[in-house]
This record gives C-alpha cells, structure tokens and sequence, in this order.
C-alpha cells in the first residue's frame, strides 16, 4: 500500500492514477498529523509526500519520517507535477529500494558465509589436529564423522546461493553420542 500525502485538490485525481498505475492501493491523507497517525497504524510501502506541506511544516515531516519504517519518502510537488510523473517517481523509489534491499541481503550473505567459513576451518583444523594424536578407537570415529559434517558444511558453503536452498538441513546428519 502507499499512502499520498497532500491537501491539493488533484489529489484524489492522482491517487486513481498511481493506483491503476501500479496496481496497489493508494490511500491519500490530506496532512502530515492524519499520515503520521496513519503510519503509526499501517506498513506502507512508499509515502509519497506533496512538497507544499513539507515546506510549511518540516517538524511534522520529521515526526512522520520518524515513523515512516521501510516505507520509501518521495517527495513531489503537486502543483507543478501531473500523475504521470508522479507515477514515474513513485516506480523509481520503489524499483531503488528493492535494488538496495537486495544489495544489502547479498551483503549480509557474504558477511554470513565468511564467518561461518571461518568457524568451520577452525573446526577442521582442530579435528585434524586431534586426530594426529592416538585415540581410542570410539572417539577417532567420532571426531571423523565430526570432520566430515564440517567439510560438508564447508563445501556447501562455497558455492554462492546455497545457503537459500538448505539442502545441507535436509540431508541426515550422524548423532555423535
């Protein structure tokens, strides 16, 4: 849903378009106290908000945004801007911040994937290590299977997109008793 802030007249005219436009419901708010009450009640995707009232008042802009969440600000002036501009603005905000979600959730993969690559080294290493050493034959095979899981994990992490896929949570794991 997206929410239009305005007073303009046009308003109403504009939120028909942006909804036909793309195909998502427009709820219209004809000053940044309903919107800001509206905000506090609903998730929005975009508020797109009319710059006259911005500029009469920039201290309920601030409480709006303050309350806005992931919805997208975007700001145009309604007395010189036609729907199809509007809309144009709109779709841009929208197609930006989905660009910059997923640009963040690749980062938060890769930062993922690193770290638990790194923890998994860590454990492979020291299985190694252990089982360098002699050791009773129950607890070789143990930390055998130990070193396995972890190469498992480890391969898996290794190629990109795998972590979506969980295959590495549905296969059967050893019990280590």
């Amino acid at each position: 849903m997206i929410l239009l802030v305005t007073a303009s007249n046009c308003g109403s005219a504009c939120a028909a378009m942006l909804e036909q436009a793309l195909s998502e419901p427009i709820q219209v708010a004809p000053g940044l106290r309903g919107a800001t009450s509206l905000l506090r009640k609903q998730q929005y995707r975009a508020i797109v908000l009319d710059e006259t009232l911005t500029m009469v008042n920039p201290e309920g802009l601030d409480g709006l945004l303050n309350v806005a969440g992931d919805a997208v600000p975007v700001y145009v002036n309604l007395a010189i801007s036609n729907a199809e501009r509007v809309t144009r603005e709109v779709r841009h905000a929208l197609r930006r911040q989905a660009e910059l979600r997923a640009q963040a959730m690749h980062a938060a993969e890769a930062l993922l994937r690193s770290e638990l690559r790194d923890a998994l080294t860590g454990i492979l290493l020291s299985t190694e290590l252990v089982l360098r050493s002699p050791l009773p034959r129950d607890a070789e095979e143990k930390l055998q299977t130990v070193r396995q899981l972890a190469s498992r994990i480890r391969a898996r992490l290794e190629i990109p997109g795998h972590l979506e896929s969980h295959e590495f949570a549905r296969q059967p794991a050893k019990v280590i008793s």
